[in-house]
């Protein structure tokens, strides 16, 4: 499904802006209510989480406004000035940082972020758990990036491998030993290329695995603005959508 976007779309902060946002915000609520009815769900049991990369503050004070209290970003250069922005107009949505995130950026990361989506390696683990540590009052909620494809310029953790550093066993086990993290589950990115039912399948089963080992980790992120049915029909928790709620992004960013 894709929405059909303006050629000029309304400035940041105007009434018709507004009036977008609470469009495909109602039209995106209820693509997921319809997947989760026909895949036997309870719609209480999938998130939102509006992926606002490239999007500016007064867009998440908006949809914050709307209701939706989960908001995603990729970059932190982009996302702790973003957030600062939020906060000091006084909202307190629940940051996913979702792209894939160095170790020097841990520190600034664990400022905003509740959760982070993208670790895929021990060393970046024991990195953002020492940031947590030292930066926070309570832990970061952390996801473990999972390699469906095992390319490693996608980023992500190796199923059934036992590599000491991307070993998805390794790095759940430094996660959920890690005092300034919690370990809550898993995330993923279908493989370009690969059909999502194919793709979101093989999570399925690896999330299956996953949870016999640590059954506290039962979040599972999946899913974005073209496959979040097929993700939800597989048991997505959680579904990261920015273009069929926003609008498409300007080809100059």
């Amino acid at each position: 499904m894709t929405d059909v976007n303006p050629t000029v779309r309304p400035e940041p902060g105007h009434p018709d802006r507004r009036a977008e946002l609470a469009a495909g915000l109602a039209r995106v609520r209820s693509r997921i209510a319809d997947a989760c009815a026909a895949a036997g769900r309870d719609r209480a049991e999938v998130t939102m989480v509006a992926v606002t990369k490239t999007y500016p503050a007064s867009d998440v004070l908006a949809l914050a406004g709307l209701g939706v209290v989960d908001m995603g970003e990729n970059r932190d250069q982009e996302a702790a000035g973003k957030a600062a922005e939020v906060a000091a107009a006084g909202a307190t949505p629940r940051w996913h940082f979702i792209g894939q995130l160095q170790r020097n950026k841990c520190r600034s990361v664990v400022r905003y972020a509740d959760v982070v989506q993208s670790v895929d390696s021990v060393r970046l683990a024991r990195a953002l758990d020492g940031a947590a540590q030292a930066g926070r009052d309570r832990p970061v909620d952390v996801l473990v990036q999972v390699s469906i494809d095992a390319d490693p310029d996608r980023g992500g953790a190796l199923p059934g491998s036992a590599d000491a550093d991307v070993g998805l066993g390794p790095v759940a086990e430094a996660v959920a030993g890690a005092a300034g993290l919690r370990l809550a589950g898993l995330m993923a990115v279908a493989p370009l290329g690969w059909e999502p039912e194919r793709a979101f399948a093989r999570l399925a089963e690896v999330a299956q695995a996953f949870r016999a080992a640590h059954p506290e980790a039962v979040v599972l992120s999946a899913g974005m603005s073209g496959d979040l049915e097929a993700a939800i029909r597989h048991g997505a928790t959680h579904v990261r959508v920015g273009s069929a709620l926003l609008g498409m992004r300007s080809t100059l960013r």
